[in-house]
């Protein structure tokens, strides 16, 4: 029997207008779903059923008003979805995944957590993440840890760890994430869903929590191309204040309809050996993108493999400016043995980095995108889309990319376990990971593809194209 949760986003959005399903039942709904299921997941760190009830309750009234008046509602509206704990949300804990902040309580709210509220979405509460987003894992010392719903001995990923359990598990319909090192796409491979990392400047980090270094966007992370490109509508958009803004979409146009439209024959480059000299590739990453390649082919379009020379600026650079930002949150000196080691470790590297090599470091990644733009995506001479594997490696257990005695080598470890995600955050190329792949044991393995600078719609068009001819959202985990 289909129930609730087995619904799309837009599904349950469309039952809402026509006023066959009440964002109250809806509500209730995930509440029941979040307490019966989410001790063993780990994947909310602050539930919020009394402002998710108010929240339903106005949504209600006013999906009857515009019944009433003959008037359309926002395209989530009456849909559940959760923020992650390390965006603010006015009146609602956030700790970043911290014992440090376990208290602090924000008086505003993110830019797209208010575009969120104006679209008619409800919170149910604050998704689980590592201390500060920094590990590729979710595990803190705030809550328990993410797990993946398709093994929950295998830990979700991160730094969205909990929002991807959520919706991986059917306690949300779609949530937002963040990503700073792939922290959206690699919690959407290990738990089967579509994740989007925007280009810079699509989704504004204001009016707080600017990301200097621009590594760093929210965006969303959904069962479903087209949940994800209308999550991303609902959250799109520059403020006043942003240093970065990506290109609009042309006038009538929308990320939701770039999923109902097939993209022209393409040539998409295909990349396999990791960027990172000791990471090694797992045969089943690898059988994932080779089977993605195959199914582009089979779709008509353009597909060769390209090596790309070893380098270690960005490894070097991105360990720079990732340590630097270790230290965007203000800690006591009082406090500092709250926190987890990894991060104190990262907090004393990042002290150590002088102000003229955090300078070279981010001119790195500006020469490194010039390169990718020129060398790879130049219109007319070169190819339009890069496809990667997500991950170099499967699903980890709980716990084994940790090594809280020696986090200088857990810091190694990660970046051998995620070779391929922070090229594009240090771009600000937007990049998606697409679920096409599962291992006989059951394990999502994602792909990962990218495209120029602010074509984040043609990468939705390419990602529903093999959506439709490789579908995924049918398949449930054992966690359901």
């Amino acid at each position: 029997m289909t129930e609730l949760h087995d619904l799309s986003a837009l599904e349950q959005a469309q039952a809402i207008q026509a006023g066959t399903l009440s964002p109250v039942e809806l509500t209730e709904h995930y509440l029941d779903r979040m307490n019966r299921l989410d001790g063993s997941l780990g994947a909310f760190l602050t539930p919020t059923p009394e402002g998710a009830r108010k929240q339903a309750a106005a949504a209600e009234s006013e999906a009857a008003a515009a019944r009433r008046e003959g008037r359309a509602l926002p395209p989530l509206h009456g849909v559940p979805v959760p923020v992650k704990d390390l965006n603010l949300v006015a009146g609602v804990r956030c700790t970043f995944g911290s014992r440090v902040y376990a208290e602090y309580v924000p008086e505003v709210d993110d830019h797209f957590v208010a575009r969120l509220r104006a679209g008619g979405t409800i919170m149910t509460g604050k998704t689980n993440t590592p201390e500060f987003g920094l590990p590729c894992y979710t595990e803190n010392e705030v809550g328990p840890p993410a797990r993946t719903p398709w093994d929950p001995t295998r830990s979700a990923g991160g730094s969205s760890g909990g929002a991807a359990a959520a919706v991986a598990a059917g306690l949300a319909p779609v949530a937002q994430g963040s990503d700073g090192g792939g922290s959206i796409r690699i919690p959407a491979s290990v738990c089967g869903l579509y994740g989007i990392k925007p280009s810079r400047g699509r989704v504004s980090a204001g009016p707080v929590l600017h990301d200097i270094s621009g590594l760093s966007t929210s965006g969303p992370i959904a069962r479903t191309v087209a949940d994800a490109a209308t999550l991303l509508d609902v959250m799109a958009g520059a403020m006043p204040g942003d240093p970065f803004g990506a290109p609009p979409l042309p006038a009538g146009e929308s990320f939701r309809s770039c999923a109902d439209r097939p993209p022209e024959r393409l040539r998409v480059a295909v990349i396999t050996e990791p960027p990172l000299p000791e990471a090694e590739l797992h045969p089943q990453c690898r059988a994932a993108v080779d089977g993605a390649a195959q199914l582009l082919r089979e779709l008509g379009h353009e597909v060769d493999e390209v090596t790309l020379p070893p380098d270690e600026t960005l490894p070097m650079a991105f360990s720079q400016v990732w340590t630097v930002m270790a230290n965007a949150h203000p800690v006591a000196e009082r406090d500092e043995p709250l926190l987890m080691p990894l991060t104190r470790y990262l907090r004393a590297e990042g002290q150590r980095v002088s102000g003229p090599q955090f300078q070279q470091a981010l001119y790195a990644f500006r020469a490194l995108g010039q390169l990718v733009a020129d060398a790879l995506l130049s219109r007319g001479t070169h190819f339009d889309v890069l496809l990667s594997p997500t991950l170099a490696q499967p699903p980890a257990p709980v716990g084994a990319l940790r090594d809280d005695d020696d986090p200088a080598a857990e810091f190694r470890a990660l970046g051998r376990f995620t070779p391929f995600t922070p090229l594009f955050n240090a771009t600000g190329q937007p990049a998606v990971n697409v679920p096409l792949h599962w291992t006989e044991e059951g394990l999502p393995i994602g792909v990962m593809l990218a495209g120029r600078y602010g074509e984040d719609a043609l990468l939705i068009s390419l990602s529903a194209q093999l959506e439709e001819a490789r579908p995924w959202a049918h398949r449930k985990p054992p966690v359901w």
